[in-house]
């Protein structure tokens, strides 16, 4: 926990700095990428909110994922990700949404989505960058692991703009 609690301060300070702010639209992670951010003291000055979007009823009512979407690629998908980044973001009026979706099992997993099979959307003012992973491991482990790597990827993308 430390160790995300210091890439989330770094975060924290990068946004500050450009005077911009970041949402998240949290699906297997249930709100862990928000808590993460929020440990950092002031986060207030640059995390908007969170949508914990679970169900598709979720995803579709409060940021916006298109029914056609989750039904022509389901909700572990990099289709619905970008869907969730970019409502969210556009929602909080935000100036970064970052979304996940995965299968952090033991159940849910399939021969085309195996437990451990996460999707990434980070929206920016610029567009969407998606990507997919998969975690090794127990739930807890996909769910850490999960929130690490979106915070690196977002970290990554802010450092990149100096």
């Amino acid at each position: 926990m430390e160790q995300l609690v210091k890439t989330a301060t770094r975060i924290g300070e990068r946004l500050v700095a450009n005077g911009q702010t970041v949402t998240t639209a949290e699906s297997c992670t249930g709100g862990g990428i928000s808590y993460v951010l929020t440990e950092v003291a002031g986060s207030s000055a640059w995390f908007e909110r969170a949508f914990v979007t679970y169900s598709n009823d979720a995803k579709q009512e409060l940021v916006g994922v298109k029914e056609a979407t989750l039904l022509a690629h389901g909700a572990v998908s990099e289709d619905v990700v970008a869907e969730m980044a970019l409502g969210a973001r556009d929602a909080a009026n935000a100036d970064f949404g970052l979304a996940v979706s995965g299968i952090a099992g033991p159940t849910g997993g399939t021969d085309d989505k195996p437990v451990g099979m996460v999707c990434f959307g980070w929206a920016t003012k610029a567009g969407v960058v998606t990507e997919t992973c998969l975690f090794d491991g127990d739930r807890h482990t996909i769910r850490r692991n999960t929130i690490a790597h979106s915070l690196c990827r977002l970290l990554s993308y802010l450092e990149g703009e100096k």
